[in-house]
């Protein structure tokens, strides 16, 4: 008898070790993971919300080899427009935002875009800078250096297509108001003639909003664009392993006490419950009322 009640009660507290190590390493392994996770979201983009921002487009030569002879290759524009994204944390705001005009001055870099949040102590800077290409890798490695770098992303996108569709519309536009300016000259009714003008008027305006599209990729307002956000805060911490030790081991005692607790609880209950039944004579009557 003493024997096998040593061995239920060893079986048993070798059970309740088995629970409080499970709680204790899960508690662990979450307080790393929750660690890493912590933090706003770098990853939105600010300038995705905002509207009408400044397309800025660059150009480059490539060569089409020809195969006549004793004929120079010619060469054509590459239209593209390339854009990197920078977002970084800082808890020395005003001198990282000084830093990164400095940057932008000495790299003749033109800021067409900010915008200031926040109040002090969470203060956000966003910034839409435009680089001429050639200074665009230089200048994109010395935007990195300042703050703590959160993220970081480069897109190039082709518009050669779009740029020619654009002066092929254009070059449809003329032929079509010049035909248009010819049939002036010519006699007819004054309603042909309002008529005329009015689609005269068309033209033009539509000619006019496509020149500022193509406008964009004239050689002399060739920039690439750098997405700049500077976000305030304070710089972060990591959390050694015996503080993330005590403190998961202070949680699982507190838990792990709740559990056991609940469990003897609900023992003593059922316990209660068989006993009344037992007083009662419940499970007697019951069974007799199923063998009749």
């Amino acid at each position: 008898m003493i024997p096998s009640f040593k061995k239920r009660f060893w079986r048993l507290v070798k059970w309740f070790a088995a629970l409080f190590i499970v709680l204790y390493v899960l508690r662990l392994l979450y307080g790393y993971l929750a660690a890493d996770s912590t933090g706003p979201d770098y990853s939105s983009d600010f300038f995705s919300n905002v509207e009408k921002l400044r397309k800025n487009y660059a150009s480059e030569k490539i060569s089409l080899n020809t195969h006549v002879p004793q004929q120079a290759p010619q060469s054509s524009n590459l239209k593209y427009e390339k854009t990197a994204t920078v977002r970084s944390k800082t808890s020395q705001f005003e001198t990282d935002e000084g830093a990164v005009r400095k940057a932008t001055k000495e790299f003749s870099a033109v800021i067409q875009y900010e915008q200031n949040l926040g109040n002090k102590g969470n203060r956000e800077l966003h910034l839409l800078i435009g680089v001429a290409p050639a200074s665009f890798d230089r200048f994109y490695q010395a935007i990195q250096k300042i703050g703590n770098i959160k993220a970081t992303e480069i897109t190039k996108i082709d518009k050669t297509n779009e740029y020619r569709t654009l002066n092929a519309k254009k070059v449809s536009l003329e032929t079509t108001l010049a035909s248009l300016n010819e049939l002036k000259t010519k006699s007819g009714q004054i309603g042909d003639y309002v008529t005329l003008h009015d689609k005269i008027l068309e033209i033009e305006t539509q000619l006019q909003e496509l020149g500022v599209e193509l406008g964009d990729f004239d050689t002399e307002n060739e920039f690439c664009t750098v997405r700049f956000s500077l976000y305030e805060g304070a710089t972060e911490k990591k959390i050694g392993i015996a503080s993330s030790a005590k403190v998961a081991f202070e949680w699982t005692v507190k838990y792990y006490a709740l559990i056991v607790f609940t469990l003897l609880g609900l023992s003593c209950l059922v316990f209660l419950l068989l006993v009344i039944i037992d007083k009662l004579n419940i499970g007697r009557f019951v069974s007799g009322k199923l063998n009749e």
